[in-house]
């Protein structure tokens, strides 16, 4: 049986990694620092969201408070799904801020550090953690490290450059990740979604003092905003055994994004 840990696991894209994985005979970690941070104006998910979400699936997640800038605790929750679980085989970074609605040089750094310290070093970690214990399974292995990253990688957006910079950043580590990899039988893959019906949506929303996060909706060839499920699917595809000649590059699970 195969196991995963996913971050920022208690709702949006990472609790519907969760569910996909754990639905199709996964064993999972799900991780979520689930307390609010700072230095965003929104709140983020709650010990409550991550705890049920494990009561869904009892026999096969597990949940786990910690926070992807503390590399003990990712090591430590990388250890309880080899100890629980016997190994590790996929390790998904879902957990990220969303920071920014002024120009650049209006920000400061406060703004900055958080995009930058959770979805950029957080992903960092989670390789630092996960990837000597996927190391661990004998060969042939099938390792996989999916890492979130957005549209915003890929186009310069409105008053977000800090978001672009962090979700550019999440693409170059991907690749740099995937070329030490190089013969391990890991892959290492990003996948960059649209504009999906999130938490982290609407927070976006708020910034562009928009009423209705369904206005995004026609920046996409689909004309419509994307379900947490769809990118999901993605990302699980990317975990699988089918998806080995995918490594070192960035699948858009976007709707078609045309900012």
């Amino acid at each position: 049986m195969s196991v995963a840990l996913v971050t920022g696991a208690a709702r949006g894209i990472g609790a519907a990694v969760v569910r996909r994985l754990a639905t199709t005979g996964w064993q999972v970690v799900a991780v979520d620092r689930c307390a609010d941070d700072p230095r965003v104006p929104y709140p983020l998910g709650t010990r409550e969201e991550l705890a049920a979400l494990a009561a869904s699936y009892p026999d096969s997640v597990l949940d786990v408070v910690a926070d992807v800038q503390d590399l003990a605790g990712l090591r430590s929750a990388v250890a309880l799904a080899e100890e629980r679980f016997g190994g590790l085989d996929a390790a998904v970074a879902a957990a990220a801020l969303m920071a920014g609605g002024r120009p650049l040089w209006e920000s400061d750094d406060t703004e900055w550090d958080a995009l930058f310290s959770v979805g950029v070093t957080g992903i960092a970690n989670l390789a630092r953690a996960a990837i000597p214990a996927m190391l661990r399974r004998p060969q042939p292995r099938q390792g996989r490290f999916v890492a979130l990253a957005s549209a915003a990688a890929h186009h310069g957006l409105w008053h977000l450059a800090g978001y672009n910079a962090a979700k550019h950043a999440v693409v170059g580590l991907v690749k740099g990740l995937a070329t030490d990899l190089r013969g391990t039988g890991i892959c290492a893959t990003a996948v960059s979604p649209g504009s999906t019906r999130t938490d982290m949506l609407t927070a976006t929303a708020r910034l562009y003092d928009l009423g209705d996060v369904e206005e995004f909706a026609s920046h996409q060839l689909v004309e419509r905003l994307l379900e947490p499920d769809e990118v999901a699917a993605a990302v699980c595809f990317l975990c699988s055994p089918e998806s080995s000649a995918i490594t070192g590059t960035v699948v858009h699970a976007d709707g078609g994004f045309a900012p």
